[in-house]
Formats: C-alpha cells, sequence, structure tokens
C-alpha cells in the first residue's frame, strides 16, 4: 500500500536518517524530506507542508527539545504530530519529551514494527 502523506526526519546521523527513511519507504510512504538539526528542519518546513516530524533530541546547533518548544510556539506548527527517535530512555527524558510537545517517543534502537505501529497510530492509519 502506498501512503501521499509528507514525513520529515530530523536527525544529525545521516545513518540513522537513512534507517528512517528506508522503513518509511518499505512501509508505503515516499514523500520523505530529511534535515541534520532543528534549524535545518525549520527551514525545510518553511518551504514545505508536512503530515509529520520525526526528531532526533540530540542534535547539535539545535537539538530536538529546542525544535519541538519552538514549532509548538508557533500556529502552523501546532498541529503536527511529532515522533521523536532517541536514546534517552529513563522515563523523566520521556516525560521531559512529552511536556515539550512531543506526541510519541521510540527509544532507538527500534525496530521496523514499533517505527510503523507509531507512524501509522500519529497519521491515523
Amino acid at each position: 500500500m502506498a501512503y501521499d502523506h509528507r514525513i520529515i526526519t530530523v536527525d544529525d546521523s545521516s545513518t540513522m536518517r537513512r534507517i528512517i527513511k528506508n522503513t518509511l519507504i518499505k512501509i508505503g510512504f515516499s514523500n520523505i524530506l530529511e534535515a541534520g538539526n532543528g534549524i535545518e528542519a525549520l527551514e525545510v518546513l518553511a518551504q514545505n507542508n508536512v503530515d509529520l516530524i520525526i526528531t532526533d533530541w540530540n542534535m547539535p546547533e539545535m537539538d530536538g527539545l529546542t525544535f519541538v518548544k519552538t514549532l509548538r510556539a508557533k500556529d502552523q506548527y501546532k498541529e503536527i504530530p511529532i515522533l521523536m527517535v532517541t536514546t534517552e530512555a529513563a522515563k523523566e527524558d520521556i516525560l521531559t519529551a512529552l511536556k515539550s510537545g512531543v506526541n510519541n517517543y521510540v527509544v532507538k534502537p527500534f525496530t521496523p514494527d514499533i517505527l510503523q505501529e507509531k507512524v501509522f497510530k500519529l497519521l491515523g492509519l
């Protein structure tokens, strides 16, 4: 099945972006944008509408939490679902991310099935 949703994956690791992108392609998504940190992602989002944001927490220049807080402070981005994919696995970290505006959370390493489950849930599929 093919899906026409546009998704942006934000991670400073090109390898992790490729893993996420390839997983999304296998699921059926083909419209995938990429950014290496929060600042780059804001530039991409200024020129593209997206249906879902998948972001890392630990990134240079603008980390994932600052990126999420920046998005949630702007009316045009308040309703876009955000999935955080990170190595930060402590319960306090998850609560911090959720309070910052993240809609769901995946701890690395993850399986393709877990990513698919979270993406489908956030997109209402």
